[in-house]
């Protein structure tokens, strides 16, 4: 299974690059015209096996927004731009992340790829998502599609740590379980009609399996 998702996650990266590229052109040139700064953000993130790669994104904030806050995103985020929030509604600040597949970091589906500070905090259990090549969409990604507007208030990163991840890897566990190209196909199907569908959003577990 490893060898054929590998090639499929390669074609379909491939494929995506070249007829998104008037996209990307469109989306590049609104994020220059904006915010000075660059076009895309980078950021460490821990891959399979535990091996850290920069995960690419469409920049959303403002040049500057690793030195006014936090790494995460939370609801009504002042670093924000307002072409970042257009993007991020409309997932497309995701769409660089097929360079990460293309590259073999990231898979088209599998565990989302966690910033290092909080894979610190993961039990032994948990650390079984590393084992795996992580997506640009999963199980979580789908469930928690709107996840920043769950993180308000000052105690928001005590809500991530002991609410919302560990309920992130619970389904990423459970995916792990079920795997196969069917299930990654329904996911793959799932997330786009959520992205056209947005009010479908808060998908129940039992939903998505």
């Amino acid at each position: 299974m490893v060898q054929s998702k590998r090639l499929f996650d390669f074609g379909v990266a491939s494929a995506g690059l070249v007829v998104l590229a008037p996209l990307w052109v469109v989306i590049a040139i609104a994020i220059k015209a904006e915010s000075r700064g660059p076009i895309f953000f980078r950021g460490a993130r821990v891959g399979r096996d535990g091996k850290l790669f920069m995960i690419y994104k469409f920049r959303t904030m403002v040049a500057d927004a690793s030195a006014r806050g936090t790494r995460i995103t939370t609801r009504d985020d002042p670093r924000v731009t307002r072409v970042g929030k257009f993007l991020r509604r409309a997932k497309l600040d995701e769409l660089p992340q097929l360079l990460n597949v293309w590259r073999g970091e990231m898979s088209l589906v599998g565990p989302r790829p966690e910033d290092p500070r909080y894979v610190a905090l993961y039990s032994l259990p948990q650390r079984a998502v590393l084992r795996v090549t992580p997506g640009i969409t999963g199980a979580a990604s789908v469930v928690f599609r709107n996840e920043q507007e769950l993180l308000a208030g000052s105690d928001w990163e005590q809500v991530y740590i002991h609410r919302i991840m560990p309920r992130k890897l619970e389904l990423e566990l459970a995916y792990l379980q079920r795997r196969n190209f069917w299930t990654d196909l329904f996911l793959l199907g799932q997330t786009l009609w959520l992205v056209l569908a947005p009010h479908r959003a808060n998908e129940s577990t039992q939903e998505i399996y």
